[in-house]
């Protein structure tokens, strides 16, 4: 049985979810950003109680085929932009239009209706995010934080940064409170 779960966006929330249905008495046969694979069926009261339990450490099963759609792209994402060693210069589009099996417009449309932004905008934010995480661990220039991300300059990545933050990368730098958002709340 196969469960897609809302806010799954990295390995610490895999490892909750495993505890949780290891504790539940529930066989996984995979973890994965956004699903669940469980070995056979749940009853109605074991899927309301896994349900709860996910609800009290911030996640949501769901049930709604757009919202497990919605979930996949934006987990895709994350994947690309946070966890993977890939290159992150991919034509989106096609990129989500491959991992989905589905039209790009549609997958766009839909997103923009659900969540009231873009993907674009939402995969622009995804990578500030990578980036002030970036920043924070202070192992790579601006210059090479900008090539790993993508921007074709140093000044694109700053303006964009700028736009989005309100702040320059250097000052978010020098900030001794430097305040990322959680993935999940991008």
């Amino acid at each position: 049985m196969l469960i897609y779960v809302k806010n799954m966006v990295c390995d610490r929330c895999k490892m909750a979810v495993k505890f949780e249905l290891t504790k539940l008495g529930l066989k996984s046969t995979h973890i994965e950003l956004g699903e669940i694979g469980i070995d056979g069926d749940l009853s109605a009261d074991k899927k309301e109680t896994l349900s709860k339990v996910l609800k009290d450490i911030g996640f949501e099963i769901l049930d709604d085929s757009k919202a497990k759609t919605i979930e996949k792209i934006k987990t895709e994402i994350i994947h690309l932009i946070h966890h993977s060693n890939n290159d992150v210069r991919v034509n989106y589009s096609k990129f989500i239009e491959e991992k989905l099996k589905r039209d790009y417009n549609y997958l766009s449309n839909l997103f923009s209706e659900i969540e009231g932004t873009t993907i674009e905008k939402y995969i622009i934010h995804q990578k500030i995010e990578r980036v002030k995480e970036l920043l924070v661990y202070n192992q790579l220039s601006l210059s090479e934080i900008a090539d790993q991300m993508g921007y074709s300059s140093v000044a694109y990545l700053s303006g964009q940064f700028k736009k989005v933050t309100g702040l320059t990368p250097s000052y978010f730098k020098s900030i001794k409170e430097n305040k990322r958002k959680a993935l999940d709340k991008v």
